[in-house]
């Protein structure tokens, strides 16, 4: 909207809806591990969807917010972004890759207990016991995503951060394309490659065993960065890039397209859309909006988000064990519910703690160092 200024705006609804995304993905593995199925939070895969359409959001934003300073133009400016953004998300994902590799093979054994005990069909060996160089350098390196081999092979949920670290190094490139062509046609081009990627991926054979390949899942990114596109747009044109970002995640690419996952991804996108414009609303359904957008960004929230990556690394090497615990002590004597119950009991507390107890440790000062290595490479003024 005209007087929308990002520049003196802060999204209430951000901080709440990155937390809930996390905890979403957590509880929906709990419920899967212990064998309770409730409709919706039994979905994680919609949790990860969350994640993508925020993060395609915050890029947008941010650069928004940055533009004046940060040319797009310049490839410094790309510089200065993958520092920010590697530093966000490498310090603590190695350590927890680290961690991974060193239980693979008590979590490998939680693990059969539990698919064993749910009849579901056990996980690759692979997954949990490589422990080997080539597994390690494509994790480390976080190419890993970009191939069906390598792309699902440690205990984390970790396929989802090569996806994301895959957008990180295209979003210049998108960006300078969005720019040239329009917003709304650049980001329809940058769709119709992706789908035609994937497509001949598809009839080629390549088949990743998660959506962990960017064209698979750009669609999605695209949806949150229409979205905050919009903020600085005029009535007519916000609800068009909605209109835009509805009709992406209708399309039929990256993982579970049945009509009911779909049509959660397309009430996940109205959802967030009426969050960020609730003015539009007017009245009393638009205070409503506003009294909820505001309580998502209270301070248990504001903590919430701040705790959600580390949350969303930690808590599979929490979860399969904790579950195998009580599945071997108690088996078929107590209801999946019951058994569910006392998992997210021990589990929530467990996680959130080393989430922060690693968010003050490597999470907080890896954003100051990216903080220290910008500014240092920024040219001083000359002083007369």
């Amino acid at each position: 909207m005209a007087d929308y200024d990002t520049r003196n705006t802060r999204i209430d609804c951000l901080d709440g809806l990155r937390g809930l995304a996390s905890l979403w993905v957590m509880v929906g593995h709990a419920l899967l591990l212990t064998g309770w199925r409730l409709p919706v939070l039994s979905e994680p895969d919609l949790g990860v969807d969350l994640f993508i359409i925020l993060s395609g959001f915050l890029m947008v934003f941010h650069y928004q917010l940055r533009a004046a300073k940060e040319p797009w133009e310049l490839p410094s400016t790309w510089a200065s972004f993958w520092i920010r953004r590697f530093l966000r998300i490498a310090p603590l994902y190695y350590l927890l890759l680290a961690v991974a590799f060193a239980l693979g093979p008590w979590l490998f054994e939680s693990r059969m207990i539990i698919d064993g005990f749910l009849d579901k069909a056990p996980q690759s060996p692979a997954r949990y016991l490589d422990n080997g160089l080539t597994n390690g350098l494509m994790h480390l390196s976080f190419l890993f995503g970009l191939s069906p081999d390598y792309a699902y092979r440690t205990p984390l949920p970790d396929w989802s951060i090569g996806l994301e670290m895959q957008f990180y190094a295209a979003f210049p490139f998108v960006m300078l394309l969005l720019k040239r062509c329009g917003w709304l046609k650049g980001a329809l081009i940058t769709a119709a490659i992706a789908v035609a990627i994937v497509s001949t991926a598809g009839l080629s054979g390549v088949h990743f065993p998660m959506p962990a390949f960017l064209p698979l899942k750009m669609h999605v990114f695209l949806c949150g960065m229409l979205l905050a596109l919009g903020l600085d747009a005029e009535r007519s044109k916000t609800f068009l890039y909605g209109a835009a970002a509805l009709a992406l995640v209708l399309l039929p690419i990256g993982g579970d397209v049945a009509a009911t996952k779909t049509l959660m991804r397309v009430t996940l996108v109205g959802v967030f859309f009426a969050l960020l414009h609730d003015r539009l609303a007017g009245g009393a359904l638009g205070e409503r909006l506003r009294a909820v957008s505001s309580s998502l960004g209270n301070r248990f929230f504001h903590w919430l988000g701040e705790l959600s990556f580390g949350a969303y690394l930690w808590h599979l090497i929490f979860l399969q064990p904790i579950a195998a615990y009580f599945i071997g002590a108690f088996g078929e004597t107590i209801s999946p519910a019951a058994r569910f119950a006392a998992v997210a009991l021990i589990l929530v507390p467990l996680v959130y703690a080393a989430a922060c107890t690693t968010f003050f440790a490597i999470e907080r000062p890896g954003q100051k160092l990216a903080k220290r290595l910008i500014n240092r490479r920024r040219p001083q003024p000359v002083r007369a």
